[in-house]
């Protein structure tokens, strides 16, 4: 008979770690970037998006991964 399987904790994942900080910053210079455009100076809007998103990645994976280590 099969042994009842010990629920444990999720395993990291490295890459799927930089799957996600790759998305949340990219998404949020993509969003720096038309508000930007929105307001007359693209170039700004992708450094303000920059400076956000790559707190905003670390964050994320902070949160997906918080119970793994």
């Amino acid at each position: 008979m099969l042994g009842v399987m010990e629920q444990g904790r999720a395993n990291f994942d490295p890459g799927g770690a930089g799957i996600v900080l790759a998305t949340v910053t990219v998404s949020c210079i993509g969003v720096g970037a038309l508000i930007g455009w929105g307001a007359g100076n693209v170039g700004y809007g992708v450094l303000c998006g920059a400076i956000a998103g790559v707190p905003a990645g670390v964050g994320a994976v902070y949160w997906q991964y918080r119970g793994t280590l």
